[in-house]
């Protein structure tokens, strides 16, 4: 295997984050090999989020170490900006400029930061809507799509910038139930295109259906890491358990 491809796109090691004295993230060990779908579940407040949040810095840690593709993160400045521009990150909240239309707001961050040509850019713009299936509302603003358009178009924005990995931190916990699958699907194309990615969600049909990888966090820990069939059939711990008990009898 070339050395470029045996280097994992993000590793963490010794991973601590502390919000005051609440012990947030306890010694995270996470590799994740390029290509790859990991799945983060677990219960509200086990970490989930700011595990996702300090894998580009938008959490610092307090110890530990953090790379992606085989670089340490940057505490800031440029050199922190270069990696998080390889770093595509979907929130719960879509955070797109409201006032400006949806091509736009794919096409700012390749010009000002890539220094793509604009013409250019607002062609592979319309290629990213195309692909994520809402090409036919460049010309609007975020307020006239639906919350699934919305975070379709905060995806699109985010693969303009060709990144490397993808995050995604609970994408469709702020849509409604019928706009959820729509979001999933294309989050299930990309995953079968070998886009790198770590997806925190309670989606646990995307999970078993996309992932390579499930991580079970609780109380800050990892307490699994899994393939989806051995977590969904046979988890290894009680806290799963539980867990998998209350989401699957719902």
């Amino acid at each position: 295997m070339p050395a470029a491809e045996a280097t994992p796109m993000i590793r963490m090691v010794g991973v601590d984050k502390f919000f005051g004295r609440l012990h947030v993230l306890r010694n995270i060990d996470l590799v994740v090999p390029r290509g790859q779908v990991v799945v983060v579940l677990g219960p509200s407040g086990s970490g989930k989020s700011t595990l996702c949040r300090t894998i580009n810095r938008l959490e610092p840690i307090d110890s530990g170490t953090i790379e992606v593709d085989g670089h340490p993160l940057p505490a800031e400045g440029r050199a922190l900006a270069r990696v998080r521009a390889d770093v595509g990150m979907v929130f719960q909240s879509f955070n797109l400029f409201a006032h400006k239309t949806v091509l736009d707001n794919v096409v700012l961050a390749p010009v000002k930061v890539r220094g793509t040509a604009p013409a250019q850019a607002r062609a592979a713009g319309m290629e990213l809507l195309a692909r994520v299936g809402i090409v036919d509302q460049a010309g609007k603003y975020p307020a006239q799509l639906s919350g699934g358009q919305q975070q379709r178009a905060a995806i699109a924005r985010a693969l303009a910038m060709r990144p490397k990995v993808m995050l995604f931190d609970e994408p469709t916990s702020a849509l409604d139930p019928e706009m959820v699958t729509e979001v999933l699907d294309v989050m299930t194309t990309l995953a079968g295109e070998g886009m790198t990615m770590l997806v925190v969600t309670h989606e646990m049909g995307f999970a078993r259906r996309a992932a390579d990888r499930v991580v079970f966090m609780a109380d800050g820990d990892i307490v699994e890491d899994a393939t989806p069939e051995d977590f969904f059939t046979a988890p290894r711990s009680a806290r799963a358990r539980d867990f998998l008990g209350k989401i699957l009898s719902h």
